[in-house]
């Protein structure tokens, strides 16, 4: 797969398919811009080299044209974090932006409409992908958190840019690091999965097995594993029709050799409620009208232990319920332990929505070696699944 690195831009107009489905509040205000500033210095290269961009992204699941998800509302902080004036289209195709895109000079950039306002682009239509190739003399997508989906902007556009299209900086980091901890990673190595459901997270247990030598598994989906193993859950989220494949796990991590562990207390409530009463409980105990929201404090420092000996960590999904106060030790310590592993010289990737919000809410971001911008995309890598919009770079 090649890189921006490998080409010179001058004089040339390039699509970059770029990541900027931000958080807006009520008033359209982004309230966190990593991905726009994660995307500059693939911009900033481009621009550098002589070349003009021509950004396209989507912003939220609209059904088609809708004012809230319009791309419009980003432009303020896409300008202060490039330091340039954005030439905007509100059309994604036809006549008006094509005549708006052969106009634009070097060093300018230019921002396509929301393209999910078009199904075609969900859809990977051919004729749609070549509508936007139209606009451009090179391709690069650095947009690794939709590198999963076989859209029309991500996968299908690429075969238009034969010998012309690239990684970005963004992307290009993402499956190095993601590759460095699976396949380079120091052992021993740790992966510490959580989250509501072992359904959502299957593939990923099972590739794991092959490459870890600690699986931690916490959050919803420890409550499976533990009634596998005969104990009370009480009314602790539990996917029934998984026990028998969380039994199959657990006697495939024996015959590997690797370490499974479970929590062995929570912090259990009586309500699905962050004011709910609580109290912690062995793992074996759970009483019968209660529910695990947290871990508690000896698998904490189990945890802690089992972290603190890893060269290699790696991180999808909370503990807890760690939204709410009564529930966020769990999660906090895992991010704390992990950043103190890291200062001692492990190699951490830290990856989902959740945990990356978890790690951002205390402060420890600038604490972990690296930090996914794409859930899903990453679980699929973990999972051993080539990415669509990857293959199409390499093809």
């Amino acid at each position: 797969m090649k890189t921006v690195d490998d080409f010179n831009y001058n004089n040339q107009k390039v699509l970059v398919r770029v990541d900027f489905n931000v958080p807006l509040d009520e008033k359209y205000n982004v309230t966190d811009n990593t991905r726009i500033v994660m995307a500059k210095p693939t911009i900033e290269k481009i621009l550098k080299d002589g070349g003009s961009v021509i950004l396209m992204s989507h912003l939220g699941r609209p059904k088609g044209p809708d004012e809230k998800f319009s791309l419009k509302h980003i432009i303020p902080e896409v300008e202060k974090v490039l330091g340039k004036r954005i030439i905007f289209s509100p059309e994604i195709i036809g006549p008006e932006v094509k005549k708006k895109a052969g106009s634009i000079k070097k060093g300018e950039v230019m921002l396509l409409e929301n393209l999910r306002f078009d199904p075609r682009e969900k859809k990977g239509d051919v004729a749609f992908a070549r509508e936007l190739a139209a606009l451009a003399d090179a391709y690069v997508n650095d947009a690794f958190g939709t590198a999963h989906r076989a859209h029309a902007s991500t996968t299908v556009v690429a075969r238009f840019f034969p010998g012309k299209k690239a990684a970005g900086y963004l992307l290009a980091n993402e499956v190095k690091n993601i590759k460095k901890a699976l396949e380079e990673g120091e052992h021993p190595i740790t992966a510490i999965i959580g989250g509501a459901k072992v359904s959502s997270k299957l593939g990923v247990i099972k590739n794991l097995m092959d490459k870890v030598d600690n699986l931690i598994i916490v959050g919803g989906m420890a409550y499976t594993f533990l009634k596998a193993l005969g104990k009370q859950t009480g009314k602790s989220l539990v996917e029934d029709d998984l026990i028998d494949e969380a039994k199959n796990l657990m006697k495939y991590a024996k015959e590997k050799g690797v370490d499974l562990v479970l929590p062995v207390d929570f912090i259990v409530a009586d309500d699905f409620s962050p004011g709910a009463n609580t109290k912690i409980v062995d793992a074996d105990h759970i009483p019968e009208e209660w529910m695990g929201l947290d871990i508690g404090p000896e698998t904490i420092n189990l945890l802690d232990k089992v972290i603190k000996q890893s060269k290699t960590i790696i991180w999808n999904g909370p503990a807890g319920v760690f939204e709410w106060d009564a529930f966020s030790k769990g999660t906090r310590s895992i991010a704390q332990s992990i950043a103190e592993a890291t200062n001692q010289g492990a190699f951490s990737l830290v990856g989902g929505g959740d945990s990356v919000a978890a790690v951002k809410k205390y402060g420890l971001q600038d604490k972990i070696s690296y930090i996914s911008t794409g859930g899903g995309a990453m679980l699929e890598m973990l999972e051993g699944k080539d990415l669509p919009a990857i293959k199409a770079l390499e093809d």
